[in-house]
């Protein structure tokens, strides 16, 4: 019986047979790579350097920005490295490293959106307490918490995982190293351990979520009762773009976790993964400029900076 100690490395799931179309991966998820980098390097820049987006929301925002970055970086550039050289291979610590990076940023970025539903709705419903409730101290400690609370959970969940004994091979059948599919590697009873961690996270997640949705109901019933077209059209753009991130964030990864076994396969699931790990960094800087007008407004001036500087 071969166990974790046994292992050097890790092969991952190669996403294509062919040369050719290894290579067309590579150019594919080069050109989201670098788009998800513009954008979430936008994002951060235009909050950092323009006073008026020095609010909580955009501090939030600036968090969402440097975790989607980390998250995107922790997956795809092994994953096109092995496309590019035609190979499967990560070593163990390498794997450990990407489980451990993955949980942490995936985790820490779902308590942010949870943290930004509760920000949105205190500036909405109790627009009078906004200054009391959401401070600068105030919004320090919610993101402390949010990153605090995804390190622990990262930290639990790479501690089990990595203490299975391991001896169903080491072919791991996803582009990165993800929890479930070390587990099926699994050959101890121990694994129950990594189950029971992540039913107790499964939990915290959906009291996350319906403390998104109970926010987002009285929310929306506050807006409808505005009087002015213009806080209406306010309220609304800057709550849109954030439940638009919230629904892709949460639906790809429930798909991903809670699908039926009877529909995983080798080629379903690297495609859903993507859909989680990869898609959302790439599209959130689009969703949230697309309807905030400050933003767009920052990354205009950004822009312009850069073509009056190189001119």
């Amino acid at each position: 019986m071969s166990n974790s100690s046994s292992i050097t490395e890790f092969l991952l799931l190669a996403f294509a047979g062919t040369r050719e179309l290894q290579l067309l991966h590579f150019a594919l998820f080069l050109g989201i790579y670098l788009a998800a980098l513009l954008g979430n390097s936008l994002i951060l820049t235009a909050v950092a350097c323009h006073h008026r987006l020095h609010t909580p929301m955009y501090f939030f925002l600036l968090n969402l920005a440097l975790l989607d970055l980390g998250c995107i970086s922790t997956t795809l550039p092994k994953a096109m490295a092995n496309a590019l050289w035609d190979t499967r291979a990560i070593s163990y610590q390498g794997c450990a490293a990407q489980v451990f990076l993955f949980v942490f940023l995936i985790a820490s970025e779902f308590y942010v959106l949870t943290v930004m539903a509760y920000d949105r709705y205190v500036a909405i419903c109790k627009p009078l307490h906004y200054g009391s409730l959401v401070g600068s101290r105030a919004c320090a400690q919610m993101a402390a918490a949010a990153w605090g609370s995804g390190f622990l959970n990262a930290v639990l969940h790479t501690a089990t995982t990595f203490s299975l004994s391991l001896c169903q091979g080491n072919a791991v059948d996803q582009f990165f190293c993800e929890i479930p599919q070390i587990l099926k590697l699994s050959c101890s009873d121990v694994y129950l351990r990594e189950v029971g961690l992540t039913a107790i996270s499964f939990c915290l997640g959906v009291g996350c979520f319906l403390f998104i949705v109970v926010s987002y109901v009285l929310i929306f019933r506050a807006v409808l009762r505005m009087p002015s077209e213009q806080g209406l059209h306010k309220a609304f753009s800057t709550c849109l773009p954030h439940l638009a991130v919230v629904s892709l964030f949460v639906s790809t990864v429930l798909f991903a976790y809670l699908k039926p076994p009877s529909i995983s396969s080798p080629s379903l699931d690297p495609v859903v993964s993507v859909l989680y790990s990869v898609v959302p960094p790439a599209l959130n800087p689009l969703i949230y400029s697309m309807r905030n007008k400050k933003l767009k407004d920052a990354v205009r001036k950004i822009f312009l900076y850069m073509l009056l500087h190189h001119q």
